[in-house]
């Protein structure tokens, strides 16, 4: 006599929030400028040219600094900003966020074009683009809540909204 195995019944994919996907987009933003940055070290010239307080053309000043981390702030704030905005302000700062992140993103290929390292450049870049974009549109797209959800009461999740009277009373949905 033979043992079967049961079939496994299909995996679920259950719907991801839009806060849970824009938080992971812009982590995972910030681990391509990081690792880009990070990778970058090894083009020769970069560490001694650091050392010496130059960046690219730029001075190495605190003004330089602040500027960096400033812009730098920016993707880091929105992964906590994405999971914690309710969703109008949400879907706001993240169309805002995303648009003013493009031509900083952009800003890492100038001067690469027929350089050496243009290749690596320009991967970073389009992967950092594609990210944005990402963001762009789950931010867009944004679901709206149901006309049904609204005329009962219920907000996006379906649950039902009580009144300051029936605290404590459940409601079937």
């Amino acid at each position: 006599m033979t043992l079967r195995r049961p079939t496994p019944a299909p995996l679920d994919t259950p719907p991801v929030p839009v806060q849970a996907k824009l938080a992971a987009a812009w982590t995972s933003l910030m681990f391509l400028y990081v690792y880009v940055d990070l990778l970058a070290f090894y083009k020769p010239g970069v560490v001694e040219d650091i050392l010496a307080g130059v960046v690219w053309e730029f001075e190495v000043t605190s003004t330089w600094a602040s500027t960096a981390l400033t812009l730098l702030a920016i993707p880091i704030l929105m992964v906590m900003l994405s999971m914690s905005l309710p969703a109008r302000a949400n879907r706001i700062t993240n169309l805002v966020a995303a648009s003013v992140q493009i031509p900083f993103a952009g800003f890492n290929a100038v001067g690469q074009v027929g350089e050496p390292w243009m290749f690596f450049y320009l991967l970073g870049v389009t992967l950092e683009m594609l990210v944005l974009a990402l963001i762009l549109r789950w931010a867009w797209t944004w679901p709206r809540s149901t006309a049904r959800a609204a005329a009962t009461g219920a907000d996006a999740d379906g649950a039902r909204a009580r009144s300051s009277g029936d605290e404590g009373v459940p409601h079937v949905v």
